[in-house]
């Protein structure tokens, strides 16, 4: 068993920087594949990125790509979301995501593992 706990959710302002962790426990997680997805309010929850177990491959939402970094530390068992020039829309619950299976992984139904999320408000 996974557990996950996100962390550096906050409030900033359009055009800021914020720094996302997520720390896992119960299990190693550096052979899995690990995803950020984030969910607004009346909206489903969507990918932003993901990254191969060894962090060699990372995949991105369009809609983040250019502004968003995902990386991981195994020796920590710990992933990151470095975000940067964050627009308003990117104001939502911030959740990380272990996956079983290796690859790089879009969908939630691919992921086992979530944690409870991190809120991000972005204010103009």
């Amino acid at each position: 068993q996974v557990q996950l706990v996100e962390s550096g959710g906050g409030l900033v302002q359009a055009g800021e920087s914020l720094r996302l962790s997520c720390a896992a426990s119960g299990r190693t997680v550096s052979s899995s594949s690990m995803g950020w997805f984030r969910q607004a309010p009346g909206k489903e929850r969507e990918f932003v990125a993901a990254i191969s177990w060894n962090g060699d491959r990372t995949y991105y939402a369009d809609s983040v790509k250019g502004r968003f970094t995902i990386s991981r530390d195994n020796a920590k068992n710990t992933v990151y979301l470095q975000m940067a020039s964050l627009k308003r829309e990117a104001a939502a619950v911030y959740y990380c995501a272990a996956a079983r299976v290796p690859g790089i992984l879009t969908t939630p139904q691919a992921y086992a593992y979530w944690g409870r999320g991190a809120q991000v408000t972005v204010s103009s």
